[in-house]
Order: C-alpha cells, then sequence, then structure tokens
C-alpha cells in the first residue's frame, strides 16, 4: 500500500456482507452515484472488504469510468484505518479526509479543478460554499442529512423482511416536514415578485388585492428557476424592471416561494446526498405499506422532481439506480398528528418536565454552590516557568508563521508552552497524540517536532486550516505527522494522549469525551463558554453532584459570565468570570473522574496570556505513578 499512498489519491469505500451477500452500504452507494453524477476520475477506488472479488460482484453498481480494487481491511493505511469510511488518502499519505460529508465536498472540489465549465458541480455547493459545511456535531442539519437519514434507512433495510410492519422512520418525517415548509433563499424578493406576476397573469387579474395563495404542487417558476441555475450555459438573466403594479406590492404580501429541493429552492449536494436513501426507502415500502406513503406527499413531489434535474437519471443508470414511478397520495387531512411526530414528541417532553423554577444569578448561583460545599479551586501549576526555546526554532514552527501581531504572538507561544510542558511530562516513546481542533497546527507541529519518538495527528474539519497546517509541516520535513480532516466522530482511532488549544464551547466537552472512550489522557485549554448548550451526545451540567445542585438555566448562568474575563473588564468582574470558569470546568473534571479518571484544573502561567487561562489535566487514576 505504500506506492499507493505515493502516487495515487485513493478513496476507500465499505463494502459489507448480508446474508454471505455482498453489497453496499447507504454511504458507499451515495458517494458513487456524486461520483457518476460528477464524472469524477481524480480517484482510485478501493472496496474495503475481507472478501477479494468485492469489484466484481457489484459490478453493475460501479461506474465503468472509474479504476476500482479490493482492499483488506488490515492492509489499510494507518491514517484511514483509525477512521470511519468514506475516506480519501490525498497523494502524500500523510492527509486523510473521512465521513460523508467531507469525502463529497472534497469529490465535488476536485471535479470542479478537473472541469472549470461544469456548473451545473459548482451549484452543489450551494450559496457562499457552505451546503454540509458546517459538521454533524452542531449542525442539526447536517446529522440528519449525513447520519440521520442514512442511518434509518439501512436499519429499515436491514428488518424488511420482517413480517411485521415498521413505523415510518422520525428522521423521514422530520423530512418530510422540512419540506412542507415555505422557502426562504437570498433575494427572494425578485423571484416572489416573478411569482406574482406570473400568478397573476394566470388568473387573468391585474389588482393587488389578487389572491396569492398558490396550489403547493404549483411550482413551475421555483422548478424553471432551480434548474436555469444548473445549466452549464448559464448567464446573467437580463435586467428587467417590473411594472409599477407589481413593484409597488410590499414584501409580506409576496407569495411564499414552495420548497423544490431539499434545502429549498436550489438542487444542492443534500439532494445528492438524500436521493440513494430516499429511492431504497421508497422502493422498499411502495408495495406494501401505502398508508405510510399517505404521510409523505412533499417526499413523493421531492421525488419526482429530482428526476428532473439534468445528469440525475445519467447518474442513476450509472450506478444501478432504477428509479420507480410513484403517483403522490392524497395528502392527510390538516391539523392530523403524525406518527412519531419528533415536534409532538419535543413538547410532549416539555410539558412534563419537573425542572425548579431559575432563580438568577450569577451571584445567586455561586451562593447556591458554595452552600452546597462547592466552590471553584485551581490545582498548582507543575511547571510554570516552562517554555519552547522559541528564538531557536524554525520559522514555520514558529506562530509568527500566521498573521498575527507581536503582542498575540507572544501570549500564543505562552499557551503553548503551558499544554506542550504537560503533554512532554505525560508522554512515552511510541504514544500517539492527537490535536483536536487543530486549526492551522500550531500545537500540533510543536509536539510534532518536540517529540519525535511520538506520533502525531491533527484532526480539524476546516479543510483550509488543515492545508496550511500540511504545508507548514512539509516545509518543515516532519515525518512523525499526519492530517485528518473529518468530524470528531469519524476519528475512531487509537491514542494516548489527547490535546486541544482553545476548544471552543462544546468542543472541549467532545474532546474530553473521546479520550474517555479511548482511555487516553488529557490536556485542553477551553474557550467560548458562553457557547455552551445541551448536544445531542450530552447534556448540562455533566457532573452527578452538579446536577443535583443545579438546573440547566443556572448553569447557563455560569457559562455566559465565565466569558467576562477580558483585560478591559473592571477587575471585580473578572474575578466572577475566573470563578464561574473554574466553575464550570470543575463540574468537567467530576463528570470525567465519574469514569476512572484523575483530572487537574490548573490556571496557564502567566495568567495574562488568554483570557481564557484554564486548562484541564486528566489521566486514568491507574495511570498516576511516573511515566
Amino acid at each position: 500500500m505504500k506506492d499507493l499512498e505515493q502516487r495515487h489519491a485513493s478513496l476507500f469505500l465499505e463494502v459489507s456482507l448480508q446474508d454471505e451477500a455482498t453489497r453496499l452500504p447507504l454511504h458507499s452507494s451515495i458517494v458513487l452515484f456524486v461520483l457518476s453524477y460528477c464524472e469524477c476520475k481524480s480517484f482510485k477506488v478501493h472496496l474495503v472488504s475481507s472478501k477479494i472479488d468485492s469489484s466484481q460482484t457489484l459490478q453493475g453498481q460501479l461506474p465503468e469510468f472509474l479504476v476500482v480494487q479490493d482492499v483488506q481491511p488490515e492492509d489499510l493505511p494507518i491514517l484511514v484505518r483509525g477512521c470511519r469510511l468514506p475516506a480519501v488518502l490525498d497523494e502524500t499519505g500523510r492527509l486523510c479526509r473521512a465521513g460523508l460529508a467531507v469525502v463529497l465536498r472534497h469529490i465535488i472540489n476536485k471535479s470542479v479543478e478537473a472541469a472549470p465549465s461544469r456548473n451545473d458541480v459548482q451549484e452543489l455547493l450551494g450559496f457562499k460554499k457552505t451546503c454540509l459545511k458546517a459538521c454533524a456535531e452542531v449542525s442539526k442539519w447536517t446529522r440528519l442529512c449525513e447520519i440521520g437519514i442514512p442511518s434509518a434507512v439501512e436499519e429499515h433495510l436491514q428488518n424488511s423482511n420482517n413480517q411485521q410492519p415498521q413505523p415510518t422512520p422520525p428522521a423521514i418525517l422530520t423530512l418530510e416536514q422540512r419540506l412542507a415548509e415555505p422557502v426562504k433563499v437570498h433575494n427572494d424578493d425578485k423571484i416572489r415578485r416573478q411569482k406574482l406576476k406570473q400568478l397573476r397573469q394566470n388568473t387573468n387579474k391585474d389588482s393587488p388585492e389578487v389572491n396569492v395563495d398558490s396550489d403547493p404542487g404549483d411550482v413551475g417558476l421555483e422548478l424553471k428557476t432551480a434548474l436555469a441555475k444548473l445549466s452549464t450555459a448559464a448567464s446573467p438573466s437580463p435586467t428587467t424592471r417590473e411594472s409599477y403594479e407589481i413593484r409597488k406590492v410590499k414584501t409580506n404580501d409576496l407569495p411564499v416561494l414552495e420548497h423544490v429541493f431539499a434545502e429549498g429552492l436550489y438542487f444542492t449536494l443534500t439532494d445528492v446526498v438524500l436521493l440513494p436513501c430516499i429511492h431504497q426507502y421508497l422502493s422498499s415500502i411502495r408495495s406494501h405499506a401505502a398508508s405510510t406513503l399517505r404521510r409523505l406527499p412533499h417526499l413523493l413531489r421531492w421525488y419526482r422532481r429530482i428526476q428532473e434535474v439534468p445528469g440525475v437519471l445519467r447518474a442513476g443508470g450509472i450506478c444501478g439506480i432504477t428509479f420507480v414511478a410513484l403517483e403522490n397520495p392524497p395528502p392527510l387531512p390538516t391539523g392530523l398528528p403524525v406518527e412519531g411526530d419528533p415536534a409532538n414528541q419535543l413538547e410532549r417532553e416539555e410539558e412534563t418536565s419537573t425542572q425548579l423554577p431559575f432563580v438568577g444569578g450569577p451571584r445567586p448561583t455561586l451562593t447556591k454552590l458554595k452552600e452546597n460545599g462547592i466552590e471553584a479551586t485551581f490545582a498548582h501549576h507543575p511547571c510554570p516557568d516552562w517554555a519552547l526555546p522559541w528564538d531557536i526554532l524554525p520559522d514555520a514552527i514558529n506562530p509568527t508563521e500566521g498573521k498575527m501581531s507581536n503582542v498575540r504572538t507572544v501570549r500564543k507561544r505562552q499557551q503553548l508552552n503551558n499544554l506542550v510542558a504537560m503533554v512532554t511530562q505525560l508522554a512515552k516513546p511510541g504514544d500517539t497524540v492527537v490535536d483536536f481542533c487543530s486549526g492551522t497546527g500550531h500545537m500540533g507541529i510543536v509536539l510534532a517536532h518536540a517529540l519525535p519518538l511520538c506520533q502525531v495527528i491533527l484532526i480539524e474539519n476546516k479543510e483550509e486550516s488543515l492545508i496550511r497546517a500540511h504545508g507548514r509541516s512539509l516545509e518543515l520535513g516532519l515525518e512523525n505527522i499526519g492530517f485528518i480532516q473529518a468530524n470528531l466522530d469519524y476519528f475512531t482511532g487509537p491514542f494516548q494522549i489527547g490535546v486541544a488549544l482553545h476548544a471552543c464551547g462544546v468542543a472541549t466537552d467532545m474532546v474530553m469525551e473521546h479520550c474517555i472512550q479511548a482511555g487516553a489522557a488529557f490536556v485542553i485549554s477551553p474557550c467560548c463558554y458562553g457557547f455552551i448548550q445541551n448536544a445531542v451526545k450530552f447534556t448540562f451540567p455533566r457532573s452527578k453532584r452538579f446536577q443535583e445542585t443545579l438546573i440547566y438555566k443556572e448553569h447557563m448562568m455560569l457559562c455566559r459570565f465565565a466569558d467576562q474575563t477580558a483585560p478591559q473588564l473592571p477587575p471585580e468582574r473578572r474575578l466572577i468570570g475566573k470563578q464561574c470558569m473554574g466553575l464550570v470546568d470543575l463540574d468537567r473534571s467530576w463528570g470525567a473522574e465519574s469514569h476512572g479518571y484523575r483530572v487537574q484544573v490548573m490556571t496557564m502561567e502567566p495568567e495574562t496570556c488568554s483570557p481564557k487561562n484554564n486548562m484541564l489535566v486528566g489521566r486514568l487514576s491507574m495511570d498516576d505513578g511516573p511515566h
């Protein structure tokens, strides 16, 4: 595999076995559909399976223009082996992209590089090129499309042989509800006035009081507008001014735009992700679940419209997708509760909530904690004067490599001194150290240079930042470093130490959770406490003792005031902010200690290196001995 890594950009797709038969999981099918739609030939595709003939048995589902070969799991490159598939490894073998959304966006970018005239491919990334860019840990929409719906359909397909009727997956119902909502797109005023003009022409009424309520199924203008945006010969439409009767209509009185595609008006990557999933789901239920189809009129309408997009039928044919003909069933009566409706479930949970009334804070909250024996305490810093030899380090390691002021550069060096000092105390030769939320690599590159006998992996969701870090490592000639563009959840490899400098909001909790699952030590500098909120995987407070003392709103008050530590604030307010920071991190440390960890909350030295100067250092209790 070494020669392969050096010469080719390699795409790795999972193949699964079901009843001794080889099949493609939905994530792999989605990637192949995108490759087919984009006609992308930039990758050598590797089907990861214990069977050696997967590429032969799946021949009808693989685009003929791709170079495909089988690879067994034990032969995967190390970076790929530590990630959930799909994954792409670049030509250097040092930069891996993992996870469905990240890989698909990369395929689109490579396709545009190879064929800049493919306007239909460029438009897949949507307005400002942000379609599915937000990671699934923080974006409910990305999580629904990238994880929720594919997982729900996979589970449905696995249970489809059962004789018992299956309920409609909540993820599918959520999408149905989303497709029923009116569209709000950038600069939609012009399109809505065109729709008003069209409605008046169709009804032969010129009065501004014309009824603008339209049939939800009548989206002729919206569909025409969406398809025009995909044209390879797309050019700016001539500027024509609407008549005075149209221009004088107030914006609030204009007709709404109906949903055409998943994200609203335009065909994007989201539609391409959902299509193989919804196709398989509808194909599975169409013969025996007519009642389910009645509950999904908007989804069926979307399924039909998407087949009108140029290139979709062609790509489906290449991948062995045969679209099924489905007529819209009569919709459910208005107001009828939907089976398993997530919104209804949320309302029920709120109605049954028994939380105590919110008292207010921060002073009442601080007092309440103190009365229960809970106060912020900070451990002694074991090496406050330790520092890297910055004056003799290569330029590519130094924070001055970035666009920083001199003052900020000094502070960044001080922050790095603190974290590197703690990591060097924990690390042993042969350890793998993971720099989570690594940004442009200030922390990870310093660690790779300072710990030549350890392997360092940088994980970052932002492609631009990781590419810059990768370039710095090539300039330095570092051999013990690797890069992964992925959400935290897509990294599954073993490691001994996790580190994160200024992990914002719940990112600190995500990194701690990942380290705890791996049994790894951690050195984390939290940041942006005001962004902390309940997430999919965990709720606040984190520890049992805090949960018994504070309600959620009181804890959020601590988080809010923990951000008030800026040097320009009055000293008394900064002191309260530091107390709140210490309490939020004390709660985090007690949460980790319930998993067998010993955690210290300490202050970076000097304290002026950052307004967010806390540092969480944790290791399993059994590892407390000297290294």
